[in-house]
């Protein structure tokens, strides 16, 4: 049977979806010196998903620094608390890392937000959002990427939370891991969809536009 993809998937759908889950290790990076053991791990990944977080501002001309990276392979998650280790070498050497893909979402604004607390180069990162299109999907969020390819809920409870924290929870754990972790799921799909063209998209139609109402007066 072939797999339908809605070219918009309808928000209200999504709630109904069973929750995604990681079940992998998730390890906290908070020291500098942690950063080169992890670095030299992920580098041996064939495949990686990114993503960031920053604490929400909720005052005018409040803001903040990126403060989180989050790094998966298919089975493990690296939290790099970026507030605790700065920028280190190692982690630059991620970030400019030319041979293993690395595929975020909206990843563009993420690169600004790293670069934005010291300057590198960017390595090989694919964007999903560069990606959707070919399919015929509009949908730009992760949630409802997921939703749409996976038929499941990803929580987004978490993404107001303080990332800042001194201790993250384990539901902020699970939320970045899972921003990561999903990015792969998505990308791998999308590239076996593309292949195959096994698949039926299903065309939503475009809200009908209201005319405006006839001036009287002319």
């Amino acid at each position: 049977m072939r797999k339908k993809i809605y070219s918009k998937f309808d928000k209200k759908e999504i709630t109904a979806l069973p929750h995604v889950v990681f079940d992998g290790r998730i390890i906290s990076i908070i020291s500098p010196k942690e950063t080169d053991k992890a670095v030299d791990y992920l580098l041996s990944c064939d495949i990686l998903g990114v993503d960031t977080e920053t604490k929400p501002a909720f005052h005018r001309g409040e803001q903040h620094q990126v403060c989180l990276l989050q790094v998966s392979n298919r089975d493990t998650c690296f939290l790099f608390r970026l507030n605790h280790t700065g920028m280190t070498p190692a982690i630059k050497r991620l970030l400019e890392d030319t041979k293993v893909k690395k595929i975020g979402l909206s990843w563009h604004d993420d690169l600004r937000a790293l670069q934005a607390r010291e300057p590198f180069t960017p390595g090989l990162f694919i964007d999903l959002q560069d990606m959707v299109a070919e399919l015929g999907v509009k949908d730009l969020s992760l949630q409802k990427l997921y939703a749409n390819f996976f038929q499941q809920k990803i929580s987004k409870r978490q993404r107001l939370s303080n990332w800042e924290a001194p201790v993250l929870t384990d539901k902020q754990k699970q939320y970045a891991a899972i921003d990561a972790w999903s990015c792969i799921n998505l990308y791998e799909e999308m590239t076996r969809l593309k292949k195959t063209h096994d698949y039926e998209l299903i065309v939503e139609p475009e809200p009908e536009m209201v005319p405006e109402t006839a001036n009287k007066n002319v």
